[in-house]
């Protein structure tokens, strides 16, 4: 057998994925997975007809110019389907794309017009962009995906749609947001009264008070182009009704709810007609494809009463499929290591899970940065805070860059000018170990495993995983290789795929890594030790070392005392027991290592 062969058997043999137990993989839980996110257009092109998404005319009508950053580059369900050879021996287990929903191919003022590559400006929820393929190639790719064990995450929006609707006053230009108490909601009667937000939006959800809102046009004047105004699917979408029409977000106070996301439109959802239309949508892609979970853009910007009703259907929805474990995590895009402020939204919203900015936050500052490793004390303590405490934090979907806000390797050449590729090579594994060590789902980030560096967030970090043909990604010098985005980039042999291969062999054989508890053992004032145990009871305690310093270090930790026989799982660096309960470690700079201690007796 080849190594990718033995890696995938160990895999499936640890998390019940083998051919005989086809369905196996419904009973793992979100703490067993590996994550691997990708936008599907920078991915892989599988069919080439597509690339314009049957439309016609230039890239401002088709969307489609793979010289441009900003557009289609012509990656798609077909290409994604055919790279699940690569995904898989890397030890991912769940897929989690891009949104793939029909989306408004170009928007954007004269000049500044980008396309709906990324698939967050969705016209038609119901089904699949053009540009990507057709529900077919879907179908193909979820049932090739489960085929394997692999799960299948779709990335979806409830917040806003495509920019679609007008606003006369601001005649083409950017409209501030006006607030609910200069501009209460009104209805027309003879009296001529108006409905403050109290008494509509924020305590009384029901049909009968939002029927009362008759005349949207409290805070502007609301216009739809007529080429515009049945372009929304499903077809209530196209009423202005059900959008709040009030100007773009400041992301601050009442607008963040309430306001345009940099000018999409931003949905009504407190009308519960919005929340029944949402229910209805995402329930028929869970009823159609058995699809096994949601990544959930712009949470925070969308009310808690929405979320209380959204997520228990969707739970309810998936197990009626046979889906016992559908994971839904939630996006709330927050800095710093706070957990307290990603946990709210676990227990006001009731999100199960939640992208882990916290643990990002942590990983930059120890492994870009010049940060003290007690800093991971604030994010271990605060797993507490959590709706399920612990036990629910090991089900959050941790990474350590993302399409939004860039990549690690960026991060790390930022704050360290003039950085070596060795450094910055030996920096990402470091890296790579926190995630797939800690506590949560590890998340990677496509291209991250081919040494992508990208130049910033946003467009300039999303490279194309087949040759591109954008100058400025071209240009990027990878990590960790000679290549560049010129080329294809689905080497197996990569250091940073080989090393996410072996940390993911690791996690699968070692149940401590998914679902122990974690034990502070070091941190410090200054980088050096970071050290901590993961403990698991039947399965004794795994602890794990390393040294995000740029000097050797030895010193000696509290363990387990009944941890006395101990083996290496993986990294490097030397162990010695020096009496029962105190272990002396010696590791290298920007070294890690993992041991496991078997039970005692």
């Amino acid at each position: 057998m080849t190594l990718t062969r033995i890696m995938l058997a160990v895999l499936a043999a640890c998390l019940g994925t083998t051919p005989l137990a086809a369905n196996a993989y419904r009973a793992r839980l979100p703490a067993d997975e590996v994550i691997y996110f990708v936008l599907p257009d920078r991915f892989a092109n599988g069919n080439p007809r597509n690339d314009r998404g049957g439309l016609r005319g230039d890239a401002l009508r088709t969307g489609y110019d793979p010289t441009h950053k900003g557009f289609y580059h012509g990656g798609d369900i077909a290409g994604l389907t055919a790279q699940l050879d690569y995904i898989q021996a890397m030890g991912v287990t769940a897929i989690w794309f891009a949104p793939i929903f029909k989306n408004k191919a170009v928007q954007g003022a004269p000049g500044q017009e980008s396309a709906g590559y990324h698939g967050y400006w969705v016209t038609d929820f119901t089904t699949v962009d053009p540009h990507f393929g057709t529900e077919a190639e879907f179908r193909a790719f979820v049932d090739a995906a489960h085929a394997r064990g692999m799960k299948v995450y779709m990335d979806i929006i409830t917040n806003h749609t495509a920019d679609v609707i007008r606003y006369r006053e601001c005649a083409g230009v950017p409209c501030p947001y006006r607030s609910i108490a200069d501009f209460p909601y009104q209805r027309r009667a003879a009296d001529g009264a108006t409905i403050n937000a109290g008494f509509l939006g924020d305590s009384v959800h029901s049909l009968e008070n939002f029927a009362r809102l008759n005349d949207l046009n409290w805070a502007y004047s609301v216009e739809v182009p007529a080429d515009e105004s049945t372009v929304k699917m499903p077809a209530w979408l196209n009423d202005p009704r059900y959008y709040h029409n009030r100007g773009n977000s400041t992301f601050r106070g009442e607008s963040s709810l309430y306001g345009d996301f940099v000018g999409l439109d931003d949905l009504m959802t407190e009308h519960p007609r919005v929340v029944d239309g949402f229910i209805d949508i995402y329930g028929d892609w869970i009823d159609r494809f058995g699809i096994d979970g949601f990544r959930i853009d712009t949470a925070r910007h969308v009310n808690p009463e929405f979320w209380q009703r959204f997520v228990p259907a969707m739970q309810a929805r998936a197990a009626a499929r046979g889906i016992p474990n559908f994971h839904i995590f939630g996006e709330v895009y927050r800095d710093g290591v706070d957990p307290g402020a990603l946990a709210m939204y676990s227990r006001r919203d009731g999100f199960p899970a939640l992208l882990d900015f916290s643990f990002q936050a942590l990983a930059q500052s120890l492994i870009a940065g010049n940060a003290p490793t007690d800093l991971a004390e604030r994010l271990f303590d605060g797993d507490l805070l959590y709706e399920g405490g612990a036990t629910a934090a090991l089900g959050l979907p941790t990474f350590l860059g993302n399409h939004d806000m860039g990549r690690m390797a960026h991060f790390i050449r930022t704050a360290r000018a003039g950085i070596s590729d060795d450094e910055l090579l030996q920096r990402l594994m470091l890296a790579n170990a926190l995630m797939f060590a800690s506590r949560g789902s590890p998340t990677i980030y496509y291209g991250d495993e081919q040494g992508f560096a990208g130049e910033g967030n946003d467009q300039d970090a999303r490279e194309d995983m087949f040759p591109s043909r954008v100058a400025s990604y071209n240009d990027n010098r990878l990590v960790g290789t000679a290549t560049t985005t010129a080329t294809a980039n689905y080497n197996s042999q990569h250091p940073l795929y080989r090393q996410i291969a072996e940390l993911a062999r690791i996690r699968a054989v070692h149940a401590q890594l998914r679902r122990g508890r974690t034990v502070l053992r070091h941190g410090g004032d200054a980088p050096g030790l970071l050290a901590f145990s993961r403990q698991l009871d039947g399965h004794g305690e795994l602890l794990v070392a390393m040294n995000t310093s740029t000097t050797a270090l030895r010193r000696r930790v509290t363990v387990d005392a009944l941890s006395q026989s101990w083996s290496l799982a993986g990294g490097s660096c030397r162990l010695q027991l020096i009496a029962p309960g105190s272990v002396e470690l010696t590791i290298e700079p920007l070294g890690y290592c993992l041991w496991d201690a078997s039970p005692n007796g």
